[in-house]
């Protein structure tokens, strides 16, 4: 399984990365909003963990062309941000996600949402 990790934030991007290597996953990481278009077009992820607030592109506008387009719209899509209010959950549930996590968040809590997405 293959795992495209967005997010801008160095510290973030080892968490998550020595996180889900340690699932056993294939992991690349884009560091802004159109390289993470570009990447789910090349590496063909399963998932896709999405911060929201990100250069060059922003979360909620990668998640809405994914699910527009055929080659990317099955990628499951975990939002991940600091801004929890109700009003962006909804927003992002709205253009597609498939799950919504605040940060900070558990390590068990993300791993058990993302084991519950993939096959």
């Amino acid at each position: 399984m293959k795992v495209l990790i967005a997010e801008d934030e160095p510290s973030i991007v080892i968490s998550l990365e020595f996180l889900m290597r340690g699932c056993g996953y294939e992991v690349r990481v884009a560091r802004d909003g159109e390289e993470a278009l570009r990447l789910a077009q090349e590496f063909r992820p399963d998932l896709l963990l999405l911060d929201v607030m990100m250069p060059r592109c922003n979360g909620f506008e990668v998640c809405r062309r994914m699910r527009e387009d055929p080659a990317t719209r099955a990628v499951r899509i975990v939002m991940l941000t600091a801004h929890g209010r109700e009003a962006q959950i909804e927003r992002g549930l709205a253009l597609g996600a498939d799950a919504y996590i605040t940060k900070p968040f558990s390590n068990q809590e993300l791993v058990a949402r993302v084991k519950g997405l993939l096959p």
